[in-house]
C-alpha cells in the first residue's frame, strides 16, 4: 500500500507563519534564504512552468532547530514559492505519526519534502539533505551501528564535520538543492 497524508492537508502552517514562530536559528534561516539565487535560468523557469498544475501539495516535516532545516528549506521556500505548489509546514514534534513514516535509515530526520497529489497520495520525498551530503551520514550509519559503542559519539561529530565540508562556505549547494528537487518533480 501507498502511503498518504491526507489526513495532514490543510493541517500544517504555512513557510511564513513557520519563519515569523521561530524561535531557534531564525537570522541564520533568513540569512541564507535572502543569500539565494537561481544560477540556471532554465530551473528558475521550470518551476515558474508548475504554476500551471493544480494537482500537487508538499508537506514540509521540519524543526527550527535543526542545522539541515535552517540550511536547505530556504531554497525549497524559494523554489516552491515560484512554483505556486500549495506548501505547508508539519513541526515535526507535533507530526511525530507522520514523521515516522518518513525516516531516514531508522532515524528522524529532518526536513523532509513530501510532495504529494491532491487527494494526499505520497509521489516522492526529498531530504533530509543534498546527496552528496548525506552520502556522508549514510556511510557513517553503515560504519557505527551500535549507538551505545564508545567511540559513537567522536564518530559522528567527524561525519558532521566532514558534511560541513561538503555543505561548503557558500551557496553552491543550494543550486544542488534545486536540481534534486527538479528531478524528483519531473519523474512525477
Amino acid at each position: 500500500m501507498s502511503k498518504s497524508i491526507a489526513n495532514k492537508l490543510g493541517k500544517g502552517i504555512s513557510p511564513q507563519q513557520f519563519i515569523d514562530g521561530m524561535t531557534k536559528n531564525k537570522e541564520t534561516f533568513i540569512d541564507w534564504s535572502e543569500k539565494f539565487v537561481w544560477t540556471d535560468e532554465s530551473d528558475k523557469e521550470y518551476f515558474e512552468s508548475l504554476n500551471n498544475r493544480d494537482d500537487l501539495r508538499v508537506l514540509i516535516l521540519m524543526a527550527d532547530w535543526c542545522g539541515d532545516v535552517v540550511r536547505n528549506i530556504p531554497v525549497v521556500f524559494k523554489a516552491l514559492e515560484d512554483s505556486g505548489i500549495e506548501t505547508e509546514v508539519l513541526i515535526m514534534e507535533e507530526n511525530l505519526d507522520t514523521m515516522d513514516e518518513f525516516l531516514t535509515m531508522g532515524g528522524r530526520s529532518v526536513p523532509v519534502v513530501i510532495i504529494a497529489d491532491t487527494g494526499g497520495a505520497v509521489l516522492g520525498k526529498w531530504g533530509p539533505r543534498p546527496a552528496h551530503v548525506q552520502e556522508a551520514m549514510i556511510a557513517f550509519k553503515k560504519e557505527n551501528p551500535d549507538r551505545e559503542a564508545a567511540d559513537y559519539q567522536d564518530n559522528l561529530a567527524v561525519t558532521r564535520k566532514e558534511m560541513g565540508r561538503r555543505y561548503g562556505e557558500g551557496t553552491a549547494y543550494q543550486s544542488v538543492i534545486v536540481k534534486e528537487l527538479r528531478t524528483l518533480l519531473e519523474s512525477i
